[in-house]
């Protein structure tokens, strides 16, 4: 009993604060939309691609954070996760940027084992 409670709440917890960092980094781009651009240029990234990127996270954080469509939005956001760290911190010389590119992985290694196990009890689509 206090096992699968336990597991519901991570699971919960888990997925907000992936959720909480896509919406963040989203509104991000859309309040600092010129920043942003020039970021991607400077990363030889179609700025047109831009759009694209903010409605994904804004979007996909979204459905994980109430739980709906789940699976395939964390899977989406997976695949952006990887793109980020192979766009704009593959400079590994930087330590820094190869801190980045590490994240990168490890939240789309988060947000692949969301899309494999479900949102949990506690959301829209109930586990």
């Amino acid at each position: 009993m206090h096992s699968d409670i336990a597991r519901d709440c991570a699971a919960l917890l888990g997925r907000l604060l992936l959720a909480a960092l896509f919406i963040l980094e989203g509104w991000s781009k859309l309040r600092g939309y010129e920043t942003a651009a020039t970021y991607m240029q400077r990363h030889s990234v179609p700025v047109a691609l831009l759009p694209f990127a903010i409605g994904l996270e804004l979007g996909g954080g979204m459905l994980l954070l109430l739980g709906w469509g789940t699976r395939w939005a964390a899977l989406a956001l997976a695949g952006f996760s990887v793109a980020a760290a192979t766009l704009f911190h593959a400079s590994f010389a930087d330590r820094n940027q190869l801190l980045h590119f590490e994240k990168d992985l490890a939240i789309a290694g988060g947000l692949l084992a969301l899309c494999a196990l479900g949102p949990g009890r506690y959301s829209v689509e109930g586990g």
